[in-house]
């Protein structure tokens, strides 16, 4: 009884884990694109290389 048990815990287990893997994605990422750089370079130098 334990050890079925135990099988069907691992097996449900791998089963969520491939779900999770394979199946679509979730993600509500904002869509952003190329972002403009609006700072200025930094014209000194430290000195060390």
């Amino acid at each position: 009884m334990k050890l079925m048990k135990m099988i069907l815990n691992v097996g449900r287990y791998l089963s969520e884990a491939a779900l999770r893997i394979f199946g679509p994605n979730k993600d509500d990422y904002p869509a952003t694109g190329a972002q403009p750089f609006t700072g200025d370079p930094y014209k000194e130098r430290s000195g060390k290389h």
